[in-house]
């Protein structure tokens, strides 16, 4: 089983952001309905819900937000990506992790692997600039997803290419090309990408919810960072 895997070689991988836990400060943000600080005023204006983010983040003192895996978004509402025909249920349950911090910050791979696809997914509320690589621990094959990265990020890739661990490869996107989102990263692993191409979904129905958390295991088995997280006041 891949989380098992992932336990065992934890220790091996590089950081995936510039992360001290002995100088940096972590702050855990609640996206859910439960945050009352979010109204639709905060969530529905980009420039807005950005600053929010940020005056969350210098409140505490922390280098970076972080959370939202398996957790039950309101904030989803903000975009039609996720929402379904009237009466049938909407996408709301987070598939990755955010790490929310400065446009700019620096990407890297946590362990070696390949491109195995990336696209330009530009619709608001989508990932915007997204990479997806491809990786092999012993017989286990399994993908990590970056997402709401800098169009930049995308020149001179090609789907093959050789990736090593710790290489940068990606830096948080400013809202203009990371999907009108506050900067951040979108990080997650997927066993099987199935036809996917650029593109895997972040986001499920809750009633689907059992399926895609089996395919999409904690990233924190890889990050290793909610430890240190500190509950946002």
């Amino acid at each position: 089983m891949l989380p098992q895997l992932l336990q065992q070689y934890q220790p091996d991988f590089s950081p995936v952001v510039p992360f001290d836990p002995a100088n940096d400060r972590l702050s855990l943000l609640d996206f859910t309905e439960t945050n009352t600080d979010l109204t639709a005023h905060v969530v529905e204006d980009t420039a807005v819900f950005s600053a929010f983010v940020s005056a969350q983040l210098e409140a505490a003192g922390a280098r970076y937000g972080i959370g939202g895996y398996n957790e039950h978004r309101t904030v989803y509402s903000r975009s039609r990506v996720f929402d379904a025909p009237a009466g049938e249920e909407p996408r709301r349950l987070h598939l990755g992790i955010d790490i929310w911090g400065k446009a700019g910050t620096c990407v890297y791979a946590p362990l070696a692997g390949r491109v195995h696809s990336f696209a330009f997914n530009d619709r608001f509320g989508d990932y915007g600039a997204t990479i997806i690589l491809q990786h092999r621990l012993e017989d286990q094959l399994f993908h990590t997803l970056y997402g709401h990265l800098s169009v930049q990020d995308l020149d001179g890739l090609t789907e093959g290419k050789t990736i090593q661990a710790g290489e940068l490869i990606a830096h948080f996107g400013e809202p203009a090309e990371n999907g009108h989102w506050p900067p951040h990263l979108h990080f997650q692993l997927i066993v099987e990408m199935g036809e996917n191409i650029g593109d895997y979904p972040g986001v499920c129905k809750f009633s689907e919810r059992e399926n895609y958390l089996s395919n999409c295991p904690d990233p924190d088995l890889i990050l290793d960072m909610m430890r240190f997280a500190v509950p946002a006041k």
